[in-house]
């Protein structure tokens, strides 16, 4: 700009195509031409002697001079004293030519930190100074101090629950001073610490598992006395909190055995949810799932039995609760497969057993209730087979020929306990064999009331001996004991008087009938110990040779009950002799159980069996 200075409209000049020689020829004549220079110098010369003439002649100016000139000087060296130090860049440092107090400085600042990285700078930075070095002995003693900071803040790893963090940092302490030499001591006391509050822990765990929380709580109570942080405050929390919830899970399971053993599908219903309630992380979780399984179990109980009940609805109701988590699913399967095909068993129809049949083949041998399925099958077709001699059965027994009545006791005999129509197989055989009772025994009663009514001794004791013959078992056993009490009662009575008149001096002191009575039971004891010794031959006529001795004790006398029980006994001795003998000697074993004698339990099915051997003998 100072270019364009005195020049006007320089910069606004329009150039033109043509220079104009006029114009610049005017212009070198116009310019002004500088003033002669020795005169200049001798002008600035003599203004400079004045200047100093005035400055040293005038105190005032001297005076300002001077004080202008101090205040300079006290302002420069302000500035400077209260100027700090520019900040060293310590990243920036090129450290093989830093100083050492350069190193100091910066490895101070990194240890400020207080890291364990920034600690091992810090001591990198410095530990190659030279032990002739003036800041040698500072530099080990800051050395001393990082180096014991590092193996702090393992401690503090440590007690804050981090053991490995704890080790790997004590291994770094480098070996420099006297601090590495307590790494490895502080490592191990670390590890046996950790060990031991390790070891109190799996005991608490251990008896929770066992549902014993009283000595888990003791265990747990024992982590306060651990020198570590961690384990005294979180770790021993954390387990006072598990403890409360296993004691509930565990008050949980007992409520739940309680319902269980109480039974009924309600309680059990109560004990699932209970049990359903502990979570698989609970120490006792395990033991939940046994007792849920055994709950399940008990439950398929529960629906067999009412499956035994034939009550299908409710078994069906029952086996829907079992719950999943009993782990009876493939059970629980079969069992409604097998339910189902029972309740149309029920109705006794062939097709109803043929539909049965066909569910339960179903069940293929890799199901847990195969055996059953199969032994259920021939059951049911076993049954099927007497479904039919049951119709047979109903058709023979409306005749009244004997023949048949016989044969329908015969077909209703071969309906087993299990099938579902045995009860009226059973009154079909009942009917019949009273019909047949009636048949065979109104005529020895009505032939002993006939020789009763003579009313001697001896007819009375015929009449008992024929009555004798009927078993309390039959359809007129009832009448013919009431009989045969009624004549042992008319015959008692003649005998006393018997005695009564061939008494020569009657005294009030002497009882002739109980003497006698007295006679008749040590009659009567005699008859029965002959009867055992000759049964004791154990051949088939000293059985029967027992039993007509024994039948020798009269009806009135005290004894006649224990003398009927071993008639009974032998005439079933008899008819077991005469099974085992009838499929090689059908004749033999007829003749055996024609000796069992009328009255006794066994002579009826003996007369059965003895119109069927005779049959089989006849084909």
């Amino acid at each position: 700009m100072t270019r364009d200075r005195g020049i006007p409209n320089r910069r606004n000049r329009k150039p033109s195509s043509r220079p104009n020689p006029k114009s610049s020829a005017q212009a070198v004549k116009d310019r002004p031409q500088p003033e002669d220079k020795p005169e200049r110098i001798a002008i600035a010369l003599d203004r400079f002697h004045k200047a100093r003439k005035w400055l040293f002649s005038d105190w005032r100016a001297l005076i300002a001079l001077s004080l202008a000139v101090t205040g300079s000087a006290t302002a420069l060296s302000l500035a400077f004293l209260f100027k700090l130090p520019a900040v060293p860049n310590c990243p920036s440092i090129f450290w093989p030519l830093a100083s050492a107090s350069l190193r100091i400085h910066c490895a101070e600042i990194a240890a400020g930190k207080r890291t364990t990285k920034d600690l091992l700078e810090a001591i990198e930075l410095v530990k190659t100074l030279p032990p002739d070095h003036p800041l040698h002995d500072e530099v080990k003693r800051l050395i001393e101090i990082w180096a014991q900071e590092i193996l702090d803040l393992g401690e503090e790893a440590f007690q804050n629950g981090k053991l490995d963090e704890a080790i790997d940092t004590a291994n770094k302490v480098p070996k420099v001073g006297t601090a590495h030499t307590q790494v490895e001591s502080s490592i191990k006391r670390w590890r046996s610490i950790w060990s031991s509050a390790e070891s109190l822990y799996r005991k608490a765990e251990d008896a929770l598992r066992k549902e014993n929380w009283r000595l888990a709580l003791t265990e747990a109570g024992r982590l306060l006395s651990i020198d570590n942080k961690f384990w005294q405050t979180t770790k021993y929390q954390e387990l006072s909190n598990k403890i409360t919830a296993t004691r509930e899970d565990i008050t949980k399971i007992a409520k739940a055995k309680n319902l269980i053993e109480s039974g009924g599908l309600q309680n059990f219903s109560e004990a699932i949810k209970l049990l359903s309630e502990i979570n698989n992380q609970s120490y006792v979780y395990q033991r939940a799932q046994e007792v849920l399984a055994d709950t399940g179990k008990k439950m398929l109980d529960l629906a067999e039995a009412a499956l035994d009940r034939r009550d299908l609805p409710t078994a069906l109701d029952v086996i829907k609760q079992i719950p999943a988590a009993a782990n009876l699913q493939k059970e629980v399967e079969d069992f409604q497969v097998l339910a189902n095909a029972m309740g149309r068993v029920w109705n006794g129809a062939p097709e109803d057993y043929d539909a049965a049949i066909a569910e339960a083949q179903k069940i293929g041998t890799d199901r847990p209730s195969h055996n059953k399925a199969q032994q259920l099958i021939a059951r049911w077709r076993t049954e099927k087979g007497e479904m039919a001699q049951l119709d047979r059965a109903r058709q023979l027994s409306q005749s009244n020929r004997p023949e048949d009545q016989q044969a329908a006791i015969e077909a209703a005999s071969q309906v087993s306990s299990s099938n579902p129509k045995s009860k009226e197989a059973q009154q079909i055989i009942d009917q019949i064999t009273a019909d047949i009772q009636n048949r065979e025994d109104r005529p020895l009663i009505d032939q002993a009331n006939q020789i009763a009514n003579r009313g001697d001794a001896n007819s009375l004791q015929q009449a008992i001996d024929l009555l004798s013959r009927i078993s309390s078992r039959r359809a007129l056993g009832g009448e013919a004991a009431d009989k045969r009490q009624e004549y042992a009662s008319q015959l008692q009575a003649i005998r006393d008087r018997e005695r009564a008149l061939n008494q020569p001096s009657p005294s009030p002191s002497v009882a002739p009938t109980a003497e006698n009575r007295i006679q008749d039971t040590a009659s009567a004891q005699q008859l029965l110990q002959e009867a055992r010794s000759i049964a004791n031959g154990g051949t088939v006529d000293s059985v029967s040779a027992a039993i007509q001795r024994a039948d020798g004790v009269g009806l009135a006398s005290p004894l006649r009950s224990e003398a009927q029980s071993l008639i009974n006994e032998w005439s079933q001795q008899l008819l077991q002799t005469a099974m085992s003998q009838a499929s090689a000697d059908p004749a033999g074993a007829i003749a055996i159980a024609q000796r069992i004698p009328l009255g006794t339990p066994a002579h009826d099915q003996a007369q059965s069996l003895i119109q069927l051997w005779q049959q089989g003998s006849r084909r």
